[in-house]
């Protein structure tokens, strides 16, 4: 078992990327999860398709052939989504050939407007040709030639996609707001949560590393991935360790158990964020702490 921690930025490659790139990865993460997210419906799937894509473009990465990192970056990053919604829903994606320009109209405010306050949800319901054409031009304020270059097709097929995308957009938007709830937590998740947060609260972190399973993985995004119940229960001493304020509420996201965690004592992390548990067997399998991804504050990223 790998019990050493490493980031998830920077893995072991036969030609390591440059310092310069790895810090253009980190610079660019909250604009790819942004990506990814709305690509996969999912604030959770959208940051494993960031850490895969990270993690392939160090590997890959050579300066004498990447010209735009950028452009390079959400390429993989769109091939990687790609792959997971083909895998995960066997969908085909059809884009059309020709298509009078129609990305300069009347409605282009409106059009803005709806794409960067749709919930996950919403985006799911486009086709994923015209759902990376919305958010890589309306969202990222991508121009069309570059949108083009990262979905590698046509500047007529971005065009026809986007146009599509943005009517149904619209025609969701003038459909009711009411928004179903997420899928409800099993009573047993719901009891491990509620007991979970209680004992946060309580600062018993004994307690808590007694909920964690043998090969439990911690997932600090953005930091340090760790493997292990002797490993994984030296995180809890970092909370430990906090002075001030830190207040925990058990809450529901996208179906999966969760906790917010409200800190006022340090202002290097956020001061509000969200860790994701799950359970196998009654023991801690997963924990994803979300406290140094800032870009998780986006709140057109989620609903709860």
């Amino acid at each position: 078992m790998n019990a050493t921690p490493h980031s998830i930025t920077a893995p072991d490659a036969p030609n390591p990327a440059l310092p310069e790139f790895i810090t253009l990865m980190g610079t660019l993460r909250p604009r790819l999860h942004r990506y990814c997210a709305r690509m996969t419906g999912s604030i959770f799937d959208g940051e494993d398709i960031v850490q895969d894509t990270l993690a392939k473009a160090a590997q890959a990465y050579d300066p004498a052939t990447v010209q735009h990192a950028e452009g390079w970056l959400f390429r993989i990053a769109h091939n990687t989504a790609m792959d997971f919604l083909r895998s995960k829903a066997r969908e085909e994606v059809h884009l059309a050939d020709e298509e009078p320009d129609t990305t300069a109209d009347p409605h282009a405010s409106a059009e803005l407007r709806h794409a960067t306050t749709a919930a996950l949800r919403t985006f799911m319901q486009l086709l994923p040709a015209q759902r990376s054409a919305v958010i890589l031009a309306d969202v990222l304020g991508y121009a069309m030639d570059e949108a083009a270059d990262v979905m590698n097709v046509s500047l007529p097929a971005i065009k026809a996609s986007l146009h599509r995308g943005r009517l149904r957009l619209r025609e969701l938007a003038q459909q009711s707001a009411d928004k179903a709830p997420p899928p409800a937590l099993s009573p047993t998740d719901q009891a491990l949560l509620t007991e979970y947060a209680a004992r946060f609260n309580a600062r018993d972190f004994d307690g808590l590393r007694d909920m964690l399973g043998d090969k439990v993985h911690l997932n600090l995004v953005a930091r340090l991935q760790l493997d292990g119940k002797a490993d994984v229960g030296e995180y809890f001493g970092r909370y430990s360790a906090v002075t001030g304020v830190m207040h925990v509420t058990p809450t529901n996201i996208e179906g999966r158990p969760a906790i917010w965690i409200h800190q006022e004592s340090d202002a290097t992390v956020n001061a509000d964020y969200v860790v994701a548990l799950d359970w196998q067997e009654g023991k801690l399998e997963m924990i994803r702490d979300f406290r140094y991804a800032f870009y998780f504050e986006d709140g057109a990223i989620f609903d709860v």
